[in-house]
């Protein structure tokens, strides 16, 4: 039987930033904003049936093919946060999320994260379909989902955009 889901973003149990989670810049060294992300999502695939119990028992599981991280507001040490989790996609195999994460008490964005996920199975490492039970899953979340607009901040690329001033450096290179 699929899992029911609410008509927004899922969202996670509350987070803190750990106090060895400070970099030298004082503020939340980038790796541990995938560490919050990650976990959130973690919560998201026990729901969905793909938790530790799925990948002992079906020898499969679900991994990262690519991830895009921007980091909007600095995170420091106590801070409370929540990360929210919306589906925007997903196939046979594959699965593309967006996520948000915010100060848990004042709301505000700190960071977001976009990723492709894949199926795989552990014994033949190689990416397969989902299984019904999850594919029924994703389906209700999927409609669930279905009426959300899509985030403004999904399907952002990398890249320094050319300006005029910045004309010079390219010709002196020449």
């Amino acid at each position: 039987m699929a899992v029911s889901w609410d008509e927004k973003p899922v969202e996670s149990e509350v987070m803190s930033v750990r106090d060895d989670w400070i970099d030298y810049n004082g503020h939340l060294n980038m790796a541990y904003y995938n560490v919050l992300f990650d976990t959130a999502v973690d919560q998201v695939c026990e729901r969905l049936g793909l938790g530790p119990g799925y990948v002992k028992e079906c020898n499969a599981s679900f991994f990262t093919a690519e991830v895009h991280v921007c980091y909007v507001r600095e995170l420091s040490v106590g801070m409370p946060v929540r990360a929210t989790l919306q589906l925007i996609d997903f196939d046979s195999k594959r699965a593309h999320l967006y996520q948000e994460l915010r100060h848990a008490e004042e709301g505000w964005l700190s960071a977001t994260s976009e990723q492709i996920s894949l199926h795989v199975d552990l014994e033949a490492r190689k990416v397969v379909p989902w299984p019904d039970d999850i594919l029924a899953n994703l389906t209700a979340l999927a409609r669930a989902h279905g009426g959300l607009p899509r985030p403004e901040r999904s399907g952002r690329r990398i890249e320094i955009r050319k300006r005029a001033d910045s004309a010079w450096r390219l010709n002196k290179s020449q």
